[in-house]
């Protein structure tokens, strides 16, 4: 990556990158919290009730637990630049490993590896996940937006991606309650497991988030401007013009 790792995008200064920068460990610091409760709640509910799916969605949330305190660790040191590549190599890393984890178990739960039984307990936690996490995912990409900082931005798809995990818990849960659908979980999960190879790629090149200009300086050859002045290749996030 030829872009500087680290910049603020808006005014302030120094000011202006430490608000950024606590706020950004503040919210790491929540997600991690609430993704340790998850995690237990999951593991313990799924060995219970003999659920593939709640126990990968509570490994899933010990990735994310990773994936978090990399920011968290970059954030802490008096120089977050220099830790940020390590931080991206370390989200990447988790993302394949969800990947990876949640293709093994979707093939096997598809090929008849066991049939869960009903988890009240799975289900109320899957629909308290899809309510926080996009609250949680959306403060922290946008703080890491302003602070130009790719791995920030990084971590909160990783947070992101629980929310779509939370979905297919849901329903997965749910349909297996309902009608006795074992296959809808598994099938549903192997798309996210793509999703997950997708953003650990782009994480693992930096290109979680576009290096912003300093001082309102031109925007590099062959990069497109925006209104909002990023410097981003085309097709970036921060410059698509997403609210998300």
């Amino acid at each position: 990556m030829s872009a500087p790792l680290l910049q603020v995008r808006s005014g302030g200064g120094a000011a202006r990158r430490a608000v950024l920068a606590r706020r950004v460990r503040l919210l790491v610091a929540a997600t991690i919290t609430y993704n340790v409760i998850e995690a237990v709640v999951a593991i313990t509910a799924g060995a219970a009730a003999s659920s593939t799916a709640l126990i990968g969605f509570g490994l899933d949330s010990v990735i994310e637990v990773s994936s978090a305190a990399a920011v968290a660790w970059q954030f802490a040191g008096r120089d977050p630049e220099a830790r940020e590549t390590a931080a991206l190599r370390i989200i990447a890393v988790s993302f394949f490993a969800l990947a990876a984890y949640v293709t093994v178990e979707s093939v096997r739960a598809l090929a008849g590896g066991g049939e869960a039984e009903h988890s009240t307990v799975g289900l109320v936690l899957a629909a308290l996940s899809l309510l926080i996490m996009p609250v949680l995912s959306c403060a922290q990409r946008r703080a890491g937006r302003e602070l130009g900082s790719r791995s920030a931005v990084a971590d909160s798809k990783q947070t992101l991606l629980c929310t779509y995990l939370s979905a297919v818990l849901l329903v997965g849960l749910g349909l297996n309650s309902l009608f006795g659908w074992s296959w809808a979980d598994p099938l549903a999960a192997l798309v996210i497991a793509v999703v997950a190879l997708k953003e650990g790629r782009a994480a693992w090149r930096g290109d979680a988030c576009c290096a912003m200009p300093v001082n309102g300086s031109a925007p590099p050859a062959g990069r497109r401007d925006s209104a909002d002045t990023c410097a981003c290749e085309p097709g970036c996030s921060c410059c698509s013009g997403e609210t998300k």
